[in-house]
């Protein structure tokens, strides 16, 4: 199991006259996952966009494993893996063809059956694996990337409304995967506006209005707490 701490200080970013984010802190360990809960608007985007190192922030520091993601010599692509609100895959290539090509891209020197094993253990059928993708729906697509990540072995992983466009199966099944890597000490952070998706995954919730972090929740807390306190301070 993976030993990861990510530290995240006082993060602030203008854009002009406007605070998109305003002094965000938390702190992650290994298997947890932090979410970042708002509405349009809130900082959600801009703060992943400082994490996956697109955007510079103007003031804060974010550690990971007690290195700084912004400084010149941190190889952010080794350490983190991005998953998009929706996965563009090649749709003639099968899994296994855009799983290698994505390995490739990321310098891994990975064999067939490597490839095989990442796939299976994201949740693909094994008769799926040699299909193509443009037959997959996108809880298989969502899979096909993940298993970049425990091929790159990532500490952090990213993920941009992950369970929009899943049906109640496909949520369920997506839950139980980032569960499984968080038992292999992978840390997540997501960003969405759908409660029971926060409610569902996160240890902890993060609250962002206008920018600013507003509360910070367990997941102890009941759906019902959950609801009431973000309609009470956004």
């Amino acid at each position: 199991m993976q030993n990861n701490t990510l530290s995240v200080s006082a993060l602030t970013k203008l854009f002009g006259n406007k605070t998109a984010v305003s002094e965000l802190s938390f702190n992650l360990h290994s298997g947890e996952v932090y979410c970042l809960l708002g509405s349009n608007g809130a900082g959600k985007t801009t703060t992943f966009n400082m994490l996956l190192g697109n955007t510079r922030p103007d003031a804060g520091e974010v550690l990971l494993n007690g290195d700084s993601i912004f400084a010149s010599n941190f190889k952010l692509d080794q350490h983190i893996f991005y998953l998009p609100e929706n996965v563009s895959l090649y749709p003639e290539f099968s899994a296994l063809e855009n799983l290698a090509y994505l390995a490739s891209l990321a310098s891994l020197d990975v064999d067939d059956r490597a490839l095989r094993d990442a796939l299976i253990q994201c949740g693909l059928n094994q008769e799926a694996l040699d299909r193509p993708t443009r037959f997959y729906s996108k809880g298989m697509r969502q899979k096909t990337a993940i298993a970049l990540a425990l091929l790159k072995n990532a500490n952090l992983m990213l993920l941009d409304e992950p369970t929009s466009g899943l049906d109640p199966v496909a949520t369920r099944e997506f839950v139980a995967l980032i569960k499984q890597l968080g038992e292999k000490g992978v840390m997540t952070v997501m960003i969405t506006h759908d409660l029971s998706c926060a409610h569902l995954l996160a240890d902890r919730i993060s609250i962002l209005h206008q920018g600013k972090q507003v509360a910070e929740l367990p997941q102890s807390e009941s759906f019902e707490s959950l609801e009431s306190t973000y309609l009470s301070l956004v």
